[in-house]
Parts: structure tokens; C-alpha cells; sequence
């Protein structure tokens, strides 16, 4: 053993030093595969952890709370609740979104009792300075949370401007909060004055019970739940602070993403273990002769079989352990600089820190060493059955790659990945359509050296057949023909770089192209005017909105009244909007994915986005409940529109309607027309002279465009990232593989230059070889990965986010692409030529003699 142990480490090490640069590019796909799946691993399980603490932090200690379907419901139900005999304190909360003076973003505001949440939530209660105690009773105090400090940058005793819709409130920085949730904007003052200040008079977000001792949460839960649904039927939502319910709630917002990032960081992973797999196989090609010669001496076919899996292996580790360290420096540094929302802000306001993670460093570790142990397991079990006598004659090496002619298992493959392709998703996720694209990519592969071998073999013959005198393409059709397995190995490399770059570059392009021809669409007006988010505290009554239409120069005003109501508890909160609608033409105020339906007569019509069909299995035509006005109501649905900019669903009501059934008259969004001349500039300047004005926020379309096309853009910075790595992978292994082919047969030019082939020629077959091979991957490739951009556009993208989108294809990068791996491949080969031609034809063929 210890004379084996020190021949594998002599063959280890003589192999890395003969040929580093093709175990450099391996280790280097490897370690970037693992570190960006760890990396976003890391961030988004910061990121939920943090708010997860934050979400259990204000709950306290509460062991059932009251919530409402929609964001405020009427204190009423408090009495009832508090006086109920299981239940030891009754806290009402309020929470709402405020803006605060030249900040972008909302500062999270809750109003508690203080003499009832000391005994619930004791964290949420303000630590008002020494010798000001009432101040926790004080109308206008505001305690705040050390982010939130921090935000405003305000200091003891100074002023906190807030804003509530088109209302100025000043309140006064009273001090800090006992337990504030690190990295959470969150504000606290007294219940009653942030009902008054912020006109919620009546209202509550919900309502935390602390039970008596030996009640049962469980039965008070069922019990409590059955008699509120009994007298407020849709109204309210029962349930335990931290439950599996508000967990998944939390989680479902970023999952999609983080998985779908997660799978694209493992894009890096596949191409690394193809380049051990070709790392591999070549290696065992070339030492073809010294391992049978090793076996001849008396090694054993288990013992080769390891050494050859210990060098495979040995490149995923290394790969493997510089992706765990990377992916967590890459995690730190996303952190500080951007913050937990992996750019998408899903966790907006949340300031997380890594935390490095065993068992997942261990998971993606594995993952990392499974690749590359995979990679070399086929070039292993053929260094290992081959027989002695064969392998030790020169010319056998093409018949080590005669396995890979095989193409059931390709067909097999890819009929596989055509029928999981149209399954369901698992879990929500397009689980089956990602192993989908993996089998079409191991098919694709694995057709190749059938497809060299047809095409160059029918090439060639033609060729000899009509143009004999010119022997530089015959002979280099003639290689590619008859040595289609080594040239599989090159082929399949750009094969998998291609396809990849391509699928993922139509996939985001064609995403990028749907929003932006959407928002063209969306956005007809010339103005369009904001109070504040559909979760906060102010909004234009009738006063304002008659002095909104009053200003002249306007042909045309539609106002909006968006609000968020909860139709699953373990689903994030729809969004419900009320605007004018012409039944007959919705089209002519949303972007409709099929005909509008006719609504029966006394019936109240809704459209729904895409992703309430799938999440709430809502069908055109069929009816809707949602919770409008305090109780359930039915709505026919009477279409299907495209919304790009929520995946939680969305629904369109007539504000008609939503007037009757909530006597609600207010707005907190209206769009302008303009008249025909008169600039929307002109026109926002007269709207912001309004004693509300300034207040409001103001977009153009080609404003609203462009920062949405901005933040698609930062969103998608990862995929881009992950792109453009694929794209240097893809290059350097290229590279790596054609070098190395091409000094592996400088027996084979020493040959040609003895029969009267000239240099310039051997170097005019390798560029014409290179650039065939070259051309037909990036043919296949380019087909393969427009198959894969179909899945990723139409199954994997409605599965993962819920909505569909066009296809588009960005002809200038692929090309631009394609034109370089071309060049790439045929300087590679021009370059490694002159390199084995530099010894000279005799001692090339030396070892033949």
C-alpha cells in the first residue's frame, strides 16, 4: 500500500504539472458553480432569518392573534375579544406605512396600549429617557428602532417629519424601543394618537390574545376561528404568532427567485463537471499506453480504476472547498453593500449578517465533489477495462471512445426531458422542467459523436469525390470523419457553453422585451400621481380630488384605490385595484392574455392576473370571493390580465363597484390625461401648487419605464453575472480542449510532414478542424439552446413566477458570441499547432521507430 499510495501521488502530481491549465479551468467552473449557489444560499437564509426574528420579535409573547383579510378592520371585535373568559390580555395593534421627509422607502409605524402589550409584546414598548416616562403615553412621541434611527439620522429631543398621504405630521424622537428588531424600520407610539394623527380613528391591524393558563391555543384557535366565521363570515383570520402558516407566508416571497438563481449558479456546476469529464477522458486517451503498460507490470484494474477517480476527484475538492470559502466572501460582501433583498427587494429594510451554515457548506460541498466524481467516472471505467495488449499499440485511441457512439441513451434522454416538460409543478416550482433541461443537455451531448461522425463522414466522402486535388480540407474531413469520439470531446464542450448562454440570454431578453412592451402598453396616460403605498396611512378624499380635476389643461383624470387583502394565510396578500373599467373594452385600461368574458347580468365583474389562476385556481368565467367592506363578497371573473409587477396575484375591480360596497371615496393613485399641446410638466407643476402637492409622487411613463426597466436590470444582475461566467467557461475549456488534442497528436503531424505535408498545411488543417467543429457546436448549440429557451420561457418561468411572456430572441449578442468562440476556437488551434510542430517531424514519430 504504501508503494501504491506513493505511485498515485507520482501520477497525481505528473499529470497536474504536464497539464495545469486544463485542471485550472476545471476547478475554477467547479469552485464558481459552488461558490454563487452557496452565496445565494447564504444571503436569502440571512435575509429570511432576520425577518422571520423580526415577524417572531413583534408578535412577542402572544399565543393567538386576530388579523383581518384586509390591511385595517373596525375595533368593534375588540371588546368581544378582550372580554372573552379564555382570554388573560387583549392587545390591539395598529400598523401602517408612513413616508418620512426626503427618504425613499416607508417607515413601518405600530400603535400599541402600552398597559396591555407589557404583558404581550414587552419589546415593541418605548425606552423613553430618564425622567420622561409618560412620554410613552404622549400623543406625539415616537420611539424608534436603531435602523430606523439610523434612517432618519435624528438625534434625542429632535423632530421626526412623517408623511401620511397628503398630510404633514411632526412627531418628536422620544427615544429608543426595549427589544427593536435588528435591522427593521419600525416606529411605536401610543395607540390612541396614532389613530387620531394618522386619521385611523376605529381601526386595528389586529388584535394579540395572551390566554389564560391551562386554555389550549390549539382548541381556543379552532374555536375562536369557528365563531368569528360564524358572525363575520370572511372577515377575519385566527392564527399563532410564528406558525407554519406566517413562515411559509414569509418564505413564498422570495422563493422562486432564490431557487431559480440557486439553479442558474448550478449552470456553472454542469459545465464544470463536462470539463473534468473532458479533462478526464482526454488524459486517459494520451496515457493510454502508460497505464497499460502500469498494468502490464502488475497494477490492478481496481487500482487503476481509483487513480483515475482520485484525479477527478482531487479537482472537485479544490473546486469544491475554494467555492465554500468564495460563496461565503461573496455572501459578506452582497450583504454590505446591498443588503438582503438579492436585488429583487423582497427583504427591503432588512440589514442581515452572514452567518456561515455547516450543513449547507457541507451540502454544496458535496455537490461540487458529486460533479467532478461524475465527471470521471466514464474516462475511469475505461482506463480500467481496457485490455493491455490493445491499448499498448499506437492508433487505438479513437477506439477508447467507441462507447460514445451509443445514441439510445441520448434518445432515451431526450424523450424523457420532452415529457417532463409538460409535467405539473412540484412544490410550486418548476422542479421537473429544470431536470427537463438537464436531460435535454446530457442528450445533446451524447449525440454528438453520431453527429460528427454522420456529418464530417458524408462531408468527407463528397469532398474526395469531387475536389481530390485539394488535399488540406480532405484530409482535415477525413480526421473529423473518422475520429468523431475525440472530436466529440471538443464538440460537446462548446455544446454545453452554447446552448447555456443562449437559453439563458433568450430567456432574460425575452423577459425584458414582454415588460417593457407591456409597460408601453400600461401606460397610456401622460401623468400618473401616487399618495403612497397601498399598506399606508393617507389618501385623497373627494375634497382633493375635485381640486385635482379642477386644473385646467387636463382632458382626461382616472382615479385608483389600491388596497391589499389576504384571501390564504400562507400566501402573501393579493392586491386588489379599483378603477374605472369599461366592461365591453377592459383591454383599454389593462393588457387582457384572451378575450374579455360578457357579464351576467347583476353580477360585479373582477379580472384577475395570471398568477391568481395558478395559486388560487381561479378560472375566467367562474366566480371570485374577496374580502370588500368588512365581509365576503362573489365576483365574476370576467377575464385574465398580464401583471409583471406582482407575483402574489393581483385583481381589478370597477371602482363603482368597490365604492357600493365599502362606502369608501377616497383614492391614493389617479393618472392625466393632458390636452392636446399643454406639457405634462406644466400640468404637474399646477397639481404640486395644491396645498397636497408636495406631498404626492410624480411619474411620467418614460420615467416609470425607465426605473422599471432599471430595477429588472438589478434584479437580474446575478443571471447576468452567471451569463457571462458560462460564456469565460465555456471559452477556457474550449481552448483547454482543443490544445490539448491538438499537442496529444504530434506523432500524428510528424507523420504528415514525413509524406510531404508542409507545415503551413498541418496548421490550415487544425484551423479548418477547429473551425468545423466549432461551427457545428455552435449550430447545435444554438438549437438546443433555443429547446431549452422554450421551457425556460414558457414552463419554467409561468411555474416559478406565474405569469407568460413573448419570446425574443437577441440575434447581436448570440452572434457576437458565437462570432467569438469561433475565433477563439480556430487561434487555440493555430496556437497549440505551431507548439507541436516547434520539435520537428523526426522526433515526433520517434517513438514509433
Amino acid at each position: 500500500m504504501p508503494a501504491l499510495g506513493a505511485l498515485s501521488r507520482w501520477l497525481l502530481v505528473g499529470e497536474w504539472r504536464a497539464h495545469p491549465l486544463r485542471a485550472i479551468i476545471a476547478i475554477i467552473a467547479i469552485a464558481v458553480g459552488v461558490a454563487m449557489g452557496f452565496a445565494v444560499h447564504l444571503i436569502n437564509a440571512a435575509a429570511f432569518n432576520e425577518f422571520s426574528a423580526a415577524v417572531k420579535s413583534i408578535a412577542g409573547q402572544a399565543d393567538v392573534q386576530v388579523s383581518g383579510r384586509e390591511a385595517w378592520f373596525d375595533e368593534s371585535v375588540y371588546p368581544r375579544l378582550a372580554a372573552h373568559p379564555d382570554v388573560a390580555v387583549a392587545s390591539p395593534v395598529l400598523e401602517f406605512q408612513a413616508g418620512a421627509s426626503g427618504k425613499e422607502g416607508p417607515l413601518r409605524v405600530i400603535g400599541i396600549d402600552i398597559f396591555r402589550a407589557v404583558q404581550v409584546t414587552p419589546g415593541l414598548i418605548g425606552a423613553a429617557e430618564s425622567g420622561k416616562l409618560m412620554d410613552t403615553l404622549a400623543d406625539d412621541a415616537l420611539f424608534l428602532s436603531p435602523a430606523a434611527r439610523e434612517w432618519l439620522a435624528v438625534k434625542a429631543g429632535s423632530t421626526v417629519p412623517l408623511r401620511a398621504g397628503t398630510s404633514s405630521i411632526t412627531l418628536r424622537f422620544a427615544g429608543g424601543m426595549l427589544q427593536a428588531p435588528p435591522g427593521q424600520r419600525i416606529g411605536v407610539m401610543d395607540i390612541g394618537a396614532a389613530q387620531w394623527r394618522f386619521n385611523k380613528l376605529g381601526q386595528l391591524s389586529r388584535v394579540d390574545l395572551k390566554l389564560r393558563n391551562g386554555v389550549s391555543r390549539d382548541a381556543f384557535e379552532r374555536e375562536l376561528a369557528r365563531d368569528l366565521e360564524r358572525d363575520f363570515p370572511g372577515r377575519f383570520l385566527v392564527g399563532q404568532p410564528g406558525d407554519d402558516e406566517q413562515e411559509s407566508r414569509t418564505n413564498s416571497m422570495s422563493r422562486a427567485y432564490r431557487v431559480n438563481l440557486t439553479v442558474l449558479a448550478l449552470v456553472a456546476l454542469f459545465t464544470g463537471a463536462f470539463l473534468v469529464f473532458s479533462t478526464q477522458a482526454l488524459a486517459v486517451i494520451r496515457r493510454r499506453g502508460q497505464f497499460a503498460l502500469l498494468r502490464v507490470l502488475g497494477l490492478e484494474r481496481r487500482e487503476l480504476l481509483r487513480q483515475v477517480l482520485i484525479e477527478g476527484a482531487s479537482l472537485g475538492v479544490i473546486g469544491a472547498l475554494l467555492g465554500i470559502v468564495g460563496g461565503y466572501a461573496l455572501a459578506a460582501a452582497a450583504l454590505h453593500f446591498f443588503g438582503g433583498d438579492l436585488g429583487a427587494g423582497y427583504f427591503a429594510g432588512v440589514n442581515p449578517e452572514v452567518q456561515f451554515t455547516p450543513v449547507a457548506a457541507a451540502v454544496f460541498f458535496a455537490l461540487g465533489f458529486g460533479v467532478a466524481l461524475l465527471g470521471c467516472l466514464a474516462p475511469a471505467w475505461e482506463a480500467a477495462r481496457a485490455a493491455p495488449a490493445a491499448a499498448l499499440k499506437s492508433g487505438a485511441d479513437e477506439t477508447a471512445l467507441s462507447r460514445l457512439d451509443r445514441i439510445w441513451p441520448s434518445l432515451l434522454c431526450i424523450a424523457l426531458a420532452a415529457a417532463l416538460s409538460q409535467a405539473p409543478p412540484l412544490f410550486e416550482l418548476p422542479i421537473l422542467g429544470y431536470l427537463s433541461i438537464a436531460l435535454l443537455l446530457v442528450g445533446g451531448i451524447g449525440l454528438m459523436p453520431r453527429l460528427a461522425r454522420s456529418l464530417f463522414g458524408a462531408a468527407s466522402r463528397r469532398y474526395q469525390r469531387n475536389s481530390a486535388a485539394a488535399p488540406v480540407p480532405a484530409l482535415a474531413l477525413a480526421r473529423l470523419g473518422n475520429a468523431s469520439g475525440q472530436a466529440a470531446i471538443a464538440l460537446g464542450g462548446v455544446l454545453a457553453s452554447f446552448s447555456l448562454m443562449v437559453a439563458m440570454a433568450i430567456m432574460v431578453s425575452s423577459f425584458r422585451v414582454s415588460l417593457d412592451e407591456w409597460l408601453v402598453q400600461l401606460l397610456p396616460a401622460n401623468l400618473y400621481v401616487q399618495v403612497g403605498s397601498s399598506n399606508g396611512a393617507g389618501t385623497l378624499g373627494l375634497s382633493e380630488q375635485a381640486a385635482i380635476r379642477s386644473v385646467p389643461g387636463i382632458s382626461r383624470i382616472e382615479f385608483q384605490r389600491t388596497r391589499q387583502v389576504l384571501l390564504d394565510p400562507a400566501r402573501p396578500p393579493v392586491r386588489l385595484m379599483a378603477r374605472p373599467i369599461d366592461p365591453v373594452e377592459p383591454g383599454k385600461t389593462m393588457v387582457m392574455t384572451g378575450l374579455s368574458l360578457p357579464v351576467p347580468q347583476g353580477a360585479m365583474p373582477v379580472w384577475v392576473s395570471e398568477a391568481m389562476l395558478d395559486l388560487y385556481r381561479v378560472k375566467a368565467g367562474g366566480t371570485l370571493a374577496l374580502p370588500v367592506g368588512g365581509r365576503m363578497h362573489d365576483f365574476f371573473v370576467a377575464g385574465v390580465w398580464r401583471d409583471y409587477s406582482s407575483q402574489a396575484g393581483a385583481v381589478q375591480m370597477q371602482l363603482a363597484d368597490y365604492r357600493a360596497l365599502t362606502q369608501d371615496t377616497s383614492v391614493n393613485a389617479f393618472a392625466i390625461w393632458t390636452a392636446q399641446g399643454v406639457p405634462a410638466a406644466r400640468i404637474e407643476e399646477q397639481v404640486r401648487a395644491l396645498p397636497f402637492g408636495p406631498s404626492l409622487d410624480y411619474a411620467q411613463p418614460e420615467d416609470i419605464r425607465l426605473m422599471s426597466l432599471t430595477i429588472f436590470d438589478r434584479s437580474f444582475a446575478v443571471t447576468y453575472l452567471l451569463e457571462a461566467i458560462a460564456i469565460a467557461i465555456g471559452l477556457s475549456g474550449v481552448a483547454a480542449t482543443f490544445s490539448a488534442q491538438t499537442l496529444a497528436r504530434a506523432k500524428e503531424f510528424g507523420m504528415l510532414r514525413h509524406v510531404g505535408v508542409t507545415r503551413a498545411q498541418v496548421l490550415r488543417i487544425l484551423a479548418l478542424e477547429g473551425g468545423a467543429l466549432t461551427a457545428l457546436g455552435i449550430a447545435c448549440g444554438f438549437l438546443l439552446g433555443l429547446v431549452i429557451s422554450l421551457i425556460l420561457v414558457y414552463v419554467v418561468n409561468p411555474q416559478s413566477f406565474h405569469w407568460s411572456m413573448q419570446l425574443h430572441v437577441p440575434w447581436p449578442l448570440i452572434t457576437i458570441v458565437a462570432s467569438v468562440l469561433l475565433a477563439a476556437s480556430v487561434l487555440t488551434a493555430l496556437v497549440s499547432g505551431r507548439y507541436a510542430l516547434s520539435g520537428g517531424p523526426i522526433r515526433a514519430v520517434r517513438e514509433d521507430w
